[in-house]
């Protein structure tokens, strides 16, 4: 009982207090004075914040779009038809997640860019104008950006839906005449539209909280959004009562979009009814099947494989606008940053032993409280589970204000600290490690424990000897997403760093400002290697399909 006393006092320490303070600090005066309302019309009372938050909001919406149209289109070729090369989509897919956010803006600037951009250079070269073919710098190729960033959520989402409806609907349609284009629409496409609904709001909460490429992208094309806006509040002097204000509307608006997509969705049955399990049959496509094959290609080149061409160019390059002369290459950048830079070895140490603190902490709460709930063990399990999955609903940029607010100032004082970076860590992927332990260990039937405990087994020695070695496979997968997501945090983490716990991500963004884009991609491919790496681990240790099929 003692331990779900202290694993309770600790959640509301790692959750509940950096939200709390959040709150509160949004009606504190700045001098100590009581309650006000002064930040929240300081907040808001300018037409550019305002409209950094529509910005936001528009942003998101444009993003879900375009992410749609990439994802849906691709789930349903690569679940539900003949489509060749099915293995191109998951090389697509699995490279946009482990290509981190802001490492894709900035290959996207350097091939997209106006004046330089190696796409612009080409046309130029080509047709003879000088006005550039495309601009990354406007809204729309920040939300496009955004939006190939995006997609593998969505597209997750719906192929694991699609994957669970059978043909026979289909079929029925097919003899009523409905043709393969028309009975994908009226029949598969609804019986996944919770799937779709539920993946969109998914997106357009991620892009909401999204710093890194609003940053790197929207500040130069004068889009200002939420999320950059709340740097600012936290340019000197810091305006921190300010940012719990601006911040509210944020969590409000997540709030209200997973309210209201319960709401849709509770008010219709989403169910094939059929007495067995349907039978799943290809769609033979004809000759279409290879424009859903180019399909796809083109948007992993878009995602993944363009952006990481010319971040490999310029990791190499004396200057990256020269493009692949042989005078032009070099292994400089990457012997500066590993023998000569004053910070970079120490943000790779930084990011990895943050990481796997974090991670580590965060499967350890999770295994407790999904053993907890599973076994129902104590009667507030709910509550637990409610703190626990909380951060979900929580933008991350918003929980790092909230640390801010709650640890910065004495007597705790952990501004710039291992430890309340690690802390924001855990709390910002605790969510992850618990669905994918609660899913384990519901697996994991009690009569088991139950025997060894008949023959003499104590609950602890049990559950080491019986449940976690069952679930070891598992957890090291939740631990390894963990971890690959901690080290390319930057929305959390850019709040919290101090001058000696600063991570890649962050010394990464700091590279972006100052323009030198050889190494900031020479970092970034150091980055990547450790990604790789570790996605090579868990495919090994964890089963080739870790990160897919947790996501």
């Amino acid at each position: 009982m003692y331990l779900w006393i202290l694993l309770i006092v600790f959640l509301l320490f790692l959750v509940a207090l950096p939200l709390g303070k959040l709150i509160i600090a949004s009606f504190e005066s700045r001098d100590g004075g009581g309650f006000t309302i002064a930040n929240y019309i300081e907040a808001y009372g300018r037409a550019r914040y305002v409209g950094a938050l529509l910005n936001s909001l528009l942003l998101s919406l444009v993003t879900a779009t375009m992410a749609a149209v990439m994802a849906v289109p691709l789930a349903w070729a690569a679940s539900r038809t003949n489509m060749p090369g099915k293995s191109l989509v998951w090389v697509g897919v699995l490279g946009a997640f482990m290509l981190p956010s802001y490492l894709g803006a900035i290959g996207w600037i350097l091939l997209a860019g106006p004046n330089s951009g190696f796409i612009n250079e080409a046309w130029r070269w080509i047709s003879g104008s000088q006005a550039p073919l495309v601009n990354v710098f406007t809204f729309s190729g920040l939300a496009l950006i955004i939006a190939l960033q995006t997609f593998p959520l969505m597209f997750m989402f719906v192929k694991s839906s699609l994957d669970l409806v059978s043909s026979e609907m289909e079929d029925a349609a097919n003899i009523l005449g409905a043709g393969t284009w028309k009975a994908t629409w009226k029949v598969t496409l609804p019986l996944v539209w919770p799937a779709i609904l539920g993946s969109a709001i998914v997106v357009f909460l991620e892009t909401m909280a999204l710093f890194g490429t609003p940053a790197i992208i929207g500040i130069p094309a004068r889009v200002n959004t939420a999320t950059t806006q709340l740097w600012q509040f936290f340019e000197y002097p810091v305006r921190v009562e300010v940012a719990s204000a601006y911040a509210m509307p944020m969590l409000l608006i997540t709030l209200a979009m997973i309210g209201g997509q319960r709401i849709l969705l509770g008010r219709k049955g989403y169910v094939a009814q059929s007495g067995k399990g349907g039978e799943r049959r290809l769609i033979n496509m004809g000759v279409w099947r290879w424009a859903l094959l180019g399909y796809s290609v083109l948007v992993a080149l878009l995602a993944v494989v363009m952006p990481a061409m010319v971040l490999l160019q310029a990791s190499f390059s004396k200057a990256w606008g020269k493009g692949l002369a042989l005078t032009n290459l070099t292994l400089e950048n990457y012997r500066f940053l590993i023998l000569e830079h004053t910070t970079a070895m120490s943000g790779v140490g930084n990011t990895l032993m943050f990481s796997a603190a974090a991670a580590t902490l965060a499967v350890a709460i999770a295994v407790l409280v999904a053993y907890i709930v599973s076994r129902r063990l104590v009667p507030f399990g709910g509550a637990l589970s409610f703190l626990v999955m909380a951060p979900f609903v929580i933008p991350g940029i918003v929980m790092a204000i909230g640390f801010y607010a709650a640890y910065a100032s004495p007597p705790l004082s952990l501004y710039g600290t291992a430890l309340i970076i690690i802390l924001a860590f855990t709390a910002r992927f605790l969510p992850i490690a618990f669905m994918s332990a609660k899913s384990a260990i519901g697996a994991v039937h009690p009569e088991m424990e139950e025997a060894a405990r008949i023959l003499g087994c104590g609950r602890i020695q049990s559950i080491m000897k019986i449940t976690m070695s069952l679930l070891k496979k598992n957890l090291l997968g939740a631990w390894l997403i963990v971890f690959i997501f901690a080290t390319q945090e930057l929305s959390a983490a850019i709040f919290l760093v101090g001058p000696n716990t600063r991570t890649m991500s962050v010394l990464l963004y700091d590279l972006s400002e100052a323009g030198n884009f050889e190494q900031l991609a020479a970092l970034g491919g150091i980055q990547m290697l450790i990604t790789v790496l570790v996605v090579a681990v868990g495919m090994k240790l964890a089963g080739r399909d870790f990160m897919l099929r947790r996501s």
